[in-house]
């Protein structure tokens, strides 16, 4: 019983790293790839770098961005950031 008690505290310390590092970090993780897989045609995204863009094609592990008239740039789905709302922009 005493063994018991004495290990209680490091269970105790591996629930609290769970909750707080662990958890939040899976949760981004799988929201993060929601966005990714739900990429369309003229979604306004920022990569993970700050580029700006437009998403003008889609392939499989791809999405082509256009960032400026006649230019197009070529990234893989995991560098898109964040997708755009006008909303948030003023």
């Amino acid at each position: 019983m005493d063994q018991l008690l004495g290990l209680a505290p490091i269970l105790l310390m591996f629930v609290a790293m769970w909750f707080i590092l662990i958890r939040p970090a899976k949760k981004r993780q799988q929201e993060t790839q929601n966005m990714q897989s739900s990429l369309q045609r003229g979604d306004k995204v920022i990569t993970i770098g700050g580029l700006h863009g437009v998403i003008d094609a889609i392939e499989d592990t791809a999405v082509t961005l256009k960032i400026a008239e006649n230019v197009r740039v070529k990234f893989d789905r995991q560098a898109i950031g964040r997708i755009v709302n006008d909303d948030s922009v003023k």
